[in-house]
């Protein structure tokens, strides 16, 4: 846990943002902008080192002066949160040198499945304790974090078997902020598409967890990813095989997630709506016959990434885990 202080003023935390001019930058850069303890010391981006973040994250026009910059100050920072690509973060640990005491956010998937390096895997409702207590956290993808969340509790009981059937359809913010073939509006809008199928990336660090809650567990996660025709969002629809009573299963679900900060089991179907500008997962059990239901939804760019970035953040500094995420749901 950090030595820092935090005291009930502004900027207790010091923080550096690399990769600051994409998605997940200017979501970060929103969130930070409003956190209690927590100030930017600052936002690098090489290719827009000088320009004002708010001309290329126009969402934040009149929230900030903030610009961004070419330069790494790490002796001015407590916490450093890299936005690369995957592949990039890494690469860039390699090159570079940063100070021991400074932790370390990661959000792409370099780092998320054990091996040789000290980065604690960051879903906090399965690992809370040593997000706490680690320095570096690779912070889980999007669709790994939404699917878990619909299977951990059921999985932790030993409630399901053989192979687990996933659908998950996320919007085209999931892509990035780069034009690309599939996130052209022309191509996107009005159209849904399966892309790799049974092979997303997101399942290796899915299995690690099916493992790790049961590791002599059998069966396969067989998911179909596609893209949506909607900006922001995750809906998942999971099932599997299951013979316990439906009213045994939602209390398991509801005992599992009694003291998660934003995960919210509900007893009817969900909407997306209900989670999109939100750091929160709804997550609803259903039984039919032997077969267990199990939707979850969070917004990608939130729970799915920066929202739960400084969810992690704030229980690596010990301080409230909701500081800075108090968010309404674009509902209607």
């Amino acid at each position: 846990m950090s030595n820092i202080k935090i005291s009930s003023t502004r900027g207790g935390i010091k923080v550096g943002v690399l990769g600051a001019a994409g998605y997940t930058g200017g979501e970060l850069i929103r969130l930070l902008l409003n956190h209690p303890y927590a100030e930017i010391a600052f936002a690098n981006s090489e290719s827009n080192a000088g320009n004002r973040v708010a001309s290329v994250h126009e969402g934040l026009v009149g929230d900030t002066d903030l610009t961004f910059t070419a330069a790494m100050p790490f002796d001015k920072i407590d916490v450093l949160f890299l936005c690369f690509g995957h592949g990039k973060s890494e690469a860039f640990l390699r090159e570079h040198s940063i100070p021991s005491n400074i932790k370390i956010i990661d959000l792409a998937q370099d780092f998320r499945i054990a091996g040789d390096h000290d980065f604690v895997y960051g879903l906090p409702e399965t690992h809370k304790s040593a997000i706490a207590n680690c320095t570096h956290l690779a912070n889980p993808g999007c669709f790994a974090t939404c699917i878990q969340l619909a299977m951990l509790p059921a999985l932790s009981a030993g409630i399901i078997s053989g192979d687990i059937h996933v659908n998950g359809i996320t919007g085209s913010t999931g892509a990035g902020q780069k034009p690309g073939a599939t996130t052209h509006f022309s191509w996107r809008n009005d159209n849904i598409s399966v892309y790799k199928t049974f092979t997303h990336q997101h399942l290796l660090e899915i299995n690690q967890t099916v493992h790790e809650l049961q590791p002599d567990y059998d069966g396969r996660v067989l998911f179909i990813p596609q893209r949506g025709c909607f900006t922001r969002g995750i809906f998942v629809t999971a099932y599997a095989k299951c013979d316990a009573p439906i009213d045994d299963v939602r209390a398991i679900y509801s005992d599992y997630y009694k003291d998660a900060a934003f995960t919210h089991v509900v007893d009817t179907s969900p909407d997306l709506k209900q989670v999109v500008n939100t750091n929160k997962a709804v997550v609803y059990v259903e039984r039919y016959e032997d077969q267990l239901l199990m939707i979850s939804c969070i917004d990608n760019l939130l729970k799915g990434a920066v929202g739960q970035a400084v969810q992690n953040m704030n229980l690596m500094f010990g301080i409230d885990e909701k500081a800075g995420l108090n968010l309404k749901a674009s509902a209607f």
